[in-house]
């Protein structure tokens, strides 16, 4: 794995594991529901000024076309507005390092909403990490003590996460379309329709500093981490990604020590420890068996290794990675693999 493309996956991970702690920060001055569309307003506006990135993508994505819109829709109104409220508002009940790594939970419920609802493949190992997690987060919500987690902020969070996993399950249906094109949209939508809730709910928004600070928070760790998480994948692969961005609560929990003077006790130690394994089971699965590809067409940003290989019009370049419309032959063949867009088949 080249060195850059680690550092950039390891970088999404820190900045999005560092929002727990931050919004918990600002939690003191700003309520949930004025908090909530900072977040993404920060994202969108922030990947909106990002010309540099612009640059970098320009004609190598796939657009997001109108018959995207209902699903994009989906994804702004489950990842983008009601995630971050649940997560926010679970927030002002627990601790930051609770808080952080009950965020744990998006991993497994990602998969289980990906096998039970979208016919994903889970083997046993990976089924025994997702018990293994929701058994860190029981261990969170038993843990004595000041820092002891009530079940309402602890559903909280799991709803948020549960939210962020059919969002990611969502997104995959997405994923042939410009990602920096769909963290945008999804800012600027969950931004809005979070700002009209606020509003509708006679939300107290907080001083204009707070304020700036929640917009901010939102681009670094909702747009700025996206913007490097896309970047990295595409060297790394999702896998190998997701091996590096697992350390994202983690982090936030370890940043909310020194952050806020919160401390790890003997429970909230034990319950890392036991979410640290089972993550690790979920992430390491080599999954290889042969399989057969049947032909198709569609349009993304790839380049020619085994699965695309095609003919161009005069005129290319040579540029890779770039898009296109393309055709897949027929191909069976052996190798490692995940259920990505290109192997949704039957195990």
């Amino acid at each position: 794995m080249a060195a850059q493309h680690v550092a950039a996956s390891l970088g999404a991970a820190a900045l999005f594991g560092l929002s727990a702690p931050f919004a918990k920060l600002l939690l003191s001055e700003a309520d949930p529901l004025a908090l909530a569309p900072l977040l993404y307003l920060g994202a969108g506006l922030g990947l909106l000024l990002g010309g540099v990135l612009r640059a970098r993508r320009s004609g190598r994505e796939a657009p997001l076309r109108s018959a995207d819109g209902w699903l994009l829709a989906a994804i702004i109104l489950v990842g983008g507005v009601a995630a971050p409220l649940l997560l926010l508002t679970g927030l002002t009940r627990l601790s930051a390092v609770v808080g952080s790594l009950l965020l744990n939970l998006e991993a497994p419920l990602t998969i289980l909403v990906a096998v039970g609802l979208f016919g994903e493949h889970l083997d046993r190992h990976a089924a025994a990490g997702a018990a293994l997690v929701g058994v860190g987060a029981g261990i969170l919500a038993y843990a004595p003590g000041d820092m002891q987690a009530d079940w309402t902020g602890v559903l909280a969070i799991t709803l948020a996460c549960l939210c962020w996993a059919a969002d990611n399950n969502l997104t995959q249906r997405l994923s042939l379309r410009d990602p920096i094109a769909i963290a945008r949209a999804k800012g600027f939508g969950a931004g809005i329709a979070s700002l009209a809730l606020a509003l509708l709910a006679g939300a107290s928004f907080p001083r204009p500093a707070v304020m700036a600070a929640g917009l901010l928070l939102g681009f670094v760790s909702y747009g700025l981490s996206v913007a490097l998480a896309v970047w990295a994948m595409r060297s790394l692969g999702a896998a190998r990604h997701s091996i590096l961005f697992a350390t994202a609560p983690f982090m936030g929990a370890l940043a909310a020590v020194p952050m806020l003077g919160e401390r790890f006790g003997p429970w909230e130690a034990a319950a890392g420890a036991v979410m640290a394994i089972g993550v690790i089971p979920l992430l390491i699965e080599a999954h290889e068996h042969w399989h057969a590809h049947p032909g198709t067409q569609h349009e993304h940003a790839h380049v020619h290794d085994e699965h695309h290989q095609h003919e161009h019009p005069k005129g290319w370049d040579g540029r890779e990675p770039h898009s296109h419309a393309h055709e897949h032959a027929p191909l069976a063949h052996s190798h490692r693999h995940v259920s990505d867009v290109h192997h949704r088949h039957r195990h």
